[in-house]
Formats: structure tokens, sequence, C-alpha cells
């Protein structure tokens, strides 16, 4: 068998936007020759998906597993929200939690290299892709553990498009979902004022501090700069009570607190996957793309 070079696999991989195992694989079975590779890749309805490539998956769904001591949570991509409800991608999404659950692995490439029924997970996302026609994709995960006195609560919204994962500890199941629940309604940033990175803290005080001396010299009548450092920590408290979790008003009793409802337990972590956040959609602009075909 021909020994298959890493700049052999970065070949294939550019030719096909194959995975890079999947163009091993490929290269192995062929000697390493490139166009019997590329065929190989077809055959397998891998190199179909790989043209794909280009476009933007940005819808999808988010979903979780709960199982014992051990969660996770997923995001899988689609290009549009008619995939999003079809349900082979479904069971592609309940997949890729299931399969990522029962493994250590922290990294998305170590994921997609996980054995399913003898092939790597990259290969199941590729060949439903595909079936489907579309580009699909594996975007994010997150494993989480809990001990026997901790409890996990999640919750799906509006059929997957958002998901939340929370964990507790000295607290129920049952108060663990109704924070899941706010956690994926409010969006909070931080569980409390202590999880705030420093430089996010400097960076949010100068930007108030900047504003109210901008808003003082505009004035006609300017404050003096005591008055002024205790408008800023005024803002300041306001905007840190709307990005902590435990400040926020308890969205099934706006009259506590989150800190307040949850009592003595304490809120160990949180995370919430929203289908697309952080993806630029492609706009399409379809009366630009008709005139492309008539000038064509």
């Amino acid at each position: 068998m021909a020994t298959i070079s890493a700049s052999l696999v970065k070949e294939l991989r550019e030719k096909t936007g194959a995975g890079m195992m999947d163009c091993k694989k490929a290269l192995e079975a062929n000697d390493g020759n490139i166009e019997a590779s590329f065929d190989w890749l077809r055959e397998k309805g891998i190199a179909n998906a790989a043209k794909k490539a280009d476009r933007i998956a940005a819808e999808g769904l988010t979903s979780f597993v709960i199982e014992g001591n051990k969660a996770v949570l997923v995001e899988v991509n689609s290009e549009t929200d008619f995939v999003a409800k079809n349900g082979e991608f479904q069971e592609l999404v309940k997949l890729v939690a299931n399969t990522v659950l029962n493994t250590e692995v922290t990294t998305l490439e170590e994921a997609l290299a996980i054995d399913v029924n003898g092939k790597s997970l990259e290969t199941v996302v590729a060949e439903t892709s595909g079936k489907i026609g579309e580009k699909l994709s594996v975007r994010r995960f997150e494993i989480y553990t809990k001990t026997d006195t901790q409890s996990f609560g999640a919750y799906s919204h509006m059929g997957g498009k958002m998901s939340a994962v929370v964990l507790l500890d000295g607290s129920s199941e049952e108060v663990a979902r109704d924070i899941a629940m706010h956690v994926a309604a409010s969006a909070p940033k931080y569980i409390d004022r202590t999880s705030i990175p420093a430089d996010v803290l400097d960076r949010e005080l100068h930007v108030l501090r900047a504003q109210a001396l901008e808003e003082n010299a505009n004035s006609a009548k300017p404050k003096p700069e005591n008055i002024i450092e205790k408008m800023v920590e005024g803002r300041l408290n306001k905007n840190l009570k709307e990005m902590c979790l435990v400040d926020q008003e308890f969205i099934k009793n706006p009259d506590v607190t989150v800190a307040q409802f949850v009592g003595t337990g304490t809120i160990v972590s949180i995370a919430r996957y929203q289908v697309g956040e952080g993806i630029e959609k492609k706009q399409e602009n379809f009366a630009e793309e008709v005139a492309q075909q008539m000038r064509g």
C-alpha cells in the first residue's frame, strides 16, 4: 500500500471539501491515486456533500441528552429550516448527541473521528448530507458531568432552535429545569458578578464613563466629578444585573430574583445554544440572481 502523505490528504481535501479522515481512507483504498480517490468519495456520497462546502449552514437544531451523571449539549446545522424539520435530520442530531455523550472527547475533530458502526461520525454526517441534499455540519458540543448530589436541568425552546443545560448543587431536578428554562429565555452571559472576567468589567466601565463624560460635556449644567462617578456606578450595576443570571427577575415569578428562587442551592454552570448564533447568514438577492442568469 502506498504511503499516504499529509500533503496528499490536503490536496484531496481541497479538491473535494471532504473531511480529513474520509480523504485519508479514500487515498488508502486507492493507493494514493487522487482521481480514483475522488471517485471513491463520490460513490459514497461524500464528495457530493463536499460540493456544498461553500454554502452557509446557519439553520438546524440544538439538542441535549442527560444520562445518569453526564449530559451533552449539541448544535447541528443545515442550510434551511425546512431540512431542520426533516425526520432524518432530527435522527442525525440525536445520533450526534448520544454518540458524543458516551465518550471523553473534547474537540470537534475528536468527535468527528468517533467510530459509529464502522464509520466515522464525520462520514455519517456527510452521507446524510448527500441523501438530504444540503450541507450539514456538527458545529459544537459540550459534555458535562455531575456528582450524585448535584442536579441537571435542561430545556429546549421552539422545537430545538434554542437549548439550555444547567447544573445545580443542593437543589432538585425540578428547580434545575426551571432555571434552564429561564436561561433559554433570558440568555444571561454569566452566573454572577464573580464570574465576569476583569477585562469585560474594565471595558464596560470604560464605555459607561466615556458616555457619562460626553453627556456631561454637552449638558447645560455640568455635574461635579463625584456625581459623574456615582452615575457610572449606578449604570454599571444596572448592566451587570442584566448580564448576571442570579440578579435577573425569575421568568416564572418576576417578584423574585433567580438567586431568591434557587434559595440555598448553588448554580454551578450554565450553557445555552441558539441555532446559528454568530454565523453570518448569506442574504439572498433573487432579483440579482435572475438578472445574472439572463445576462449569462
